[in-house]
This record gives C-alpha cells, structure tokens and sequence, in this order.
C-alpha cells in the first residue's frame, strides 16, 4: 500500500495528512484491515521510525473475542484470532495492555536498550531480542465499564529510540486510529451478529434496510430440512445442559454441513435445520445447488457417524436424523408482527420439504429427495414410488440418493 497524491493536502505536514485521512474513514464504508494497514504505512511514509506496529480490540464473535493485527514494514499486515476459551490467558495477564488496562492507565514507554532499559514484561526481552530500541504501548477506552476500545503498541529500531517529536506524532493519531476503528468495529460487530442469527444472505438484506414487514424477493433454491430422531424422549430424560451439548454436537454435524458446502442456515428449530442453497444469476446453477446440498447430506452422515462413535466410547446413545431435499421456488423474507420480525422462507416448496423429511421416518431412509431435486443429478436414484404429502396436491415422487462414492 502506498500513499496517494489524494491522500495529500498542499502544504500539509505529514502528519496532519496521516490524521486527515483517518477522519476520512471514519466516514468511509472501509474495513479494520484497510484502516490498519493504511494508517501504519502513511506513518512510517512520513518518517515515524516503526519497525513494528500492532493494534487489537475485543468483538462479538461466537468463535473468538479478540482480534489483533501486526504490521511490519517487510511483511505488512497479519491478523491473529483469539478463541473462546483464550489458551493464551496467562500470556495476556503478564502483557503491558493488560497492565493498562487495570490501572487505567492510558499509555506506558519503555527504552529497551541504554541505561534507562527496564523490562517489567516478558514480551519487552523478546523486543530488544530482535533489535528494537525502543517501546510504546496505549489503551484508548470506548466505554466506562472499560468493555469496548482498542489496545496498539509502536516500536522502533532507531538508534535513541523514538523522538519527542516521534511521541507527540503517535500520541496524536493512535486517537484518531481509535475513532476510525470504533465506527468500523461495531460495524462489523452488527455483520457478524446479524449472520450468527439470522444467516449470512439474511443479515445483510437486514442491514441493506429490508425491515419492513412484508419485504421480501422470490428465490430459486434448493432446500434442505433436517430433523433429529428421538429428541422428545431425550429431552425428557436427560439434564439441561447435556440436553444443550447433545444438540450442539448434532448440529455441528447438519448445519456444520450445510456451511461448509456454502449454504444458507436460515433456522435452527428445536432440533430441526431449514436451509437453502441459492441458484442465482451469474452464481450456482440448479445442478450445482442440487449437488452442494446432497454433498452436505453426505458430510452430515459422515460427521454424525465420528459423533456416534466418540458417544459409544462414553457409553451413550446414537443419534439419527431425517433429512429431505427439494428444490423450488420460495419467498425469502420478513414475516412476523411489526415489534418482532424474523427473516426466513415460506410457500408451498418450504412445506414440500418438511413432508419429505417426516416420510423419511415410514420409509426408513435417512435421505429423501423430490423428483425436481433429483433430476438435476444424474445418480442411481432409488425411486420409491409416489406418495401422497400433507398439504401438497397429487402424490410426489420420492427418491433416496445412491451410497456415496
């Protein structure tokens, strides 16, 4: 990345264009990486001597809950996640930041090299290990309860350490970094939220202003809907929190599935998965949808069996699911009271669906596929005849799909 002649105002000191430019976006549609990394480059363009530069912040994910990003001059940007539960605690307890943190404190310096060295954290040997002189670190708090902000360090391999001049410069524009940071953090807190919730195609139709009850599109999909086996006795008999850790294995088996051949989860119902494998214009095809769905059915199987067998080892009960497979038209949008909405699909293929999965328990065959669905896969398809669905008109053709390869 480097610094644009329209980054530059006439006249203006470096460092007035580094801060000019982070105001810019802060009123950008941009991401925290773009805000990063162009910061860190404009103020090592403007002769500010950094050798490292690190910025981190906590966020609203359901798989990790901070994120930090490093920059370096010779391999630019990285990012590293922190998950839930955080195996580096212990190292976070003893950081500078943390130190921070605690004391509300704002910011601490610390010369690496020189009769002014002091290394009260372990990371500041590991510094001066690799050369650096000197070390910057600062907090800039979003919130009283100290929840919300961002936590950077700056660090340098001058000879001396930085100049006041240098500190000064830092000082200034690590405030408004936070600024441009704390707009793009909580956008990107609401996008990552709204598609834990609602899904991914969802959550940005949410954020594209698609709140009106009523709102919606006609779309063309293959839909998917799984049902698991049993789960009322079970739910009867075992406790509230071995009931919670049985569902979330199973679906990280079904709706695992689904995500990982790029489908829609739009509803997780009880125990049930509803979800579509778009066909669009210029994006899958009928047939690919059709075939990313029944991938996904074959990897359900296959991680619902690795669950069994750890369960078995523990002495527990197998799971099994019903699954039925379709493809139709539907229409995906809000449906709902005005004060309570929820983005899913309806129409007569999404009841289609359902009454393929609930045949799956009279014709014992875990997988069920409509004609429609089936035709686009050229498979040894084992038709087994037709029948009569609950609300849908005329018996249907039913289907299950051949053994996996």
């Amino acid at each position: 990345m480097t610094t644009s002649d329209a980054d530059r105002s006439p006249g203006s000191p470096p460092i007035d264009q580094v801060a000019n430019w982070l105001m810019s976006q802060a009123l950008a549609e941009t991401t925290v990486d773009d805000i990063t990394e162009g910061c860190f480059v404009r103020l090592h363009a403007a002769g500010i001597p950094l050798v490292r530069a690190h910025v981190a912040f906590r966020t609203l994910h359901p798989l990790y809950s901070a994120v930090g990003l490093t920059w370096t001059p010779r391999a630019g940007l990285s990012e590293a996640r922190f998950q839930r539960p955080d195996d580096a605690a212990e190292i976070w307890r003893r950081s500078p930041p943390y130190h921070l943190i605690k004391t509300r404190t704002d910011s601490l310096r610390r010369r690496l090299t020189g009769p002014e060295a002091f290394f009260d954290f372990p990371v500041l040997e590991e510094f001066r290990d690799q050369g650096a002189t000197d070390y910057l670190v600062y907090v800039v708090i979003f919130d009283q309860e100290m929840e919300t902000g961002i936590w950077g360090s700056w660090l340098t391999d001058r000879q001396g350490g930085f100049s006041n001049e240098d500190i000064r410069a830092l000082q200034r524009i690590q405030q408004r970094l936070a600024v441009a940071l704390k707009v793009t953090i909580k956008d990107q807190i609401a996008r990552n939220v709204l598609a834990t919730y609602l899904g991914r195609d969802a959550g940005e139709q949410v954020l594209k202003g698609q709140i009106q009850r009523g709102a919606g599109q006609r779309i063309h999909a293959a839909i998917w809907y799984s049902d698991l086996r049993d789960s009322t006795a079970m739910a009867g008999t075992l406790p509230a929190q071995d009931l919670l850790a049985l569902l979330n294995g199973y679906f990280e088996c079904t709706a695992g599935a689904v995500l990982a051949q790029g489908g829609e989860v739009l509803l997780l119902i009880g125990d049930a998965v509803l979800a579509i494998f778009p066909v669009r214009e210029g994006g899958p095809t009928e047939q690919q949808a059709c075939a990313a769905a029944l991938e996904a059915a074959r990897d359900a199987q296959r991680r619902l069996a690795g669950l069994n067998d750890a369960r078995a080892a523990k002495g527990q009960g197998l799971l099994a699911f019903g699954l039925g497979l379709h493809l139709g038209e539907l229409m995906f949008g809000n449906i709902g009271v005005p004060e309570r909405l929820q983005f899913t699909v309806v129409g007569p293929a999404a009841n289609e669906v359902a009454r393929l999965e609930g045949l799956t328990k009279e014709l014992h065959r875990p997988v069920l596929a409509s004609a429609e669905f089936a035709g686009h896969l050229p498979l040894a398809w084992d038709s087994l005849g037709r029948h009569a669905l609950r609300g849908v008109d005329g018996p249907r053709e039913v289907l299950a799909p051949p053994p996996a390869p």
